[in-house]
């Protein structure tokens, strides 16, 4: 008892240094990377397609102060192999920025305020919060180039479920020829919106509620599969209202029903199929500290690594400022 109450206490002392360095850290790096930060905000606030990004932010405080208990009983160790991840988070910006990428920009934001948990707070601390740093990724906007893809796709399944309904209809490129009018299957209709969300639900479901990989897998299998079918079920709904009741009706429909009333009534079966499934205890805890508690090479003094860890990125910027 003695020696836990030991361990308890050095794990609070380090605590009490580790995160105001931490916080200095993270609000240095996006000082540096305010334009970027800003832009991704913009993206969010500003892009339907984004707007779940907005969700995230909270859901990751939630997820840490769901560890909480199991962090604080590790002991934060500075390690300087993390600032490997700052070192590659910043050539992934430099190739951004020469290249003009927004997705690497951002998606490098993303690896420094990472990098700086890693290297800050050591292994241990990391591999304690594994998900809540992989589920930041959702924050990077992305999706665009899927976009085209998912036309071409959802126009595909619809001429096939129109001949299946009896429909007449003619493919030419992404536009849909029937005996009720012309319908073109619009960016807006690729259903990439629902599922990069999707994504990001399925992969906190799979954490929260599943053990076993394998199950945890299937349900992420899901979340893209089913979401892109049931596009292609909307979109071929739609037109086989326009074919029997008119295009002013279809549109109206389309409008009230088949936006986020249909893709809930999608999440609800999703989720309702998985729960026979679930494998996890609602009070299990995320991690066992115990587990990952244990000595490992490449420990450094703690402000050293909080340096290195700003001064990293910054000399990227640095360097993108001395090539204009």
């Amino acid at each position: 008892m003695t020696a836990l109450s030991a361990s308890f206490s050095c794990s609070e002392t380090a605590w009490g240094r580790t995160l105001p360095l931490l916080g200095g850290v993270w609000l240095a790096i996006l000082a540096l990377f305010w334009r970027d930060a800003a832009q991704m905000f913009d993206i969010w606030w500003n892009i339907s397609t984004y707007n779940h990004c907005l969700l995230i932010l909270p859901i990751l405080g939630w997820l840490v102060w769901q560890r909480q208990q199991e962090v604080a009983a590790l002991t934060p160790a500075a390690w300087w192999p993390g600032l490997a991840w700052s070192a590659l988070a910043a050539l992934f910006w430099l190739i951004g920025d020469a290249f003009d990428i927004n997705f690497a920009r951002h998606l490098a934001l993303a690896m420094m305020l990472q990098s700086a948990v890693l290297a800050l707070c050591g292994p241990m601390v990391a591999r304690g919060l594994a998900f809540p740093l992989f589920f930041s990724f959702f924050l990077v906007p992305f999706g665009d180039e899927l976009i085209y893809p998912l036309q071409v796709l959802t126009a595909d399944m619809s001429m096939v479920l129109l001949g299946w309904s009896g429909v007449p209809a003619h493919l030419n490129g992404l536009y849909i020829s029937t005996p009720a009018g012309l319908f073109h299957v619009a960016e807006a209709c690729s259903g990439v919106k629902f599922l990069i969300a999707m994504l990001a639900l399925g992969a906190l479901v799979a954490n929260l509620c599943f053990e076993s990989w394998r199950r945890r897998a299937v349900l992420l299998a899901a979340c893209v599969i089913v979401p892109i079918i049931a596009n292609g079920i909307r979109a071929w709904g739609t037109m086989i209202i326009a074919h029997y009741r008119g295009l002013d009706f279809a549109a109206g429909f389309d409008h009230i029903f088949y936006g986020w009333i249909f893709f809930g009534i999608v999440i609800a079966l999703i989720l309702a199929a998985a729960w026979p499934f679930f494998d996890k205890a609602a009070d299990a805890p995320a991690f066992d500290p115990a587990r990952l508690q244990g000595s490992f090479a490449g420990r450094i003094e703690l402000l050293p690594v909080a340096v290195a860890t700003v001064v990293i990125p910054a000399l990227a910027l640095a360097f993108a400022a001395l090539l204009l």
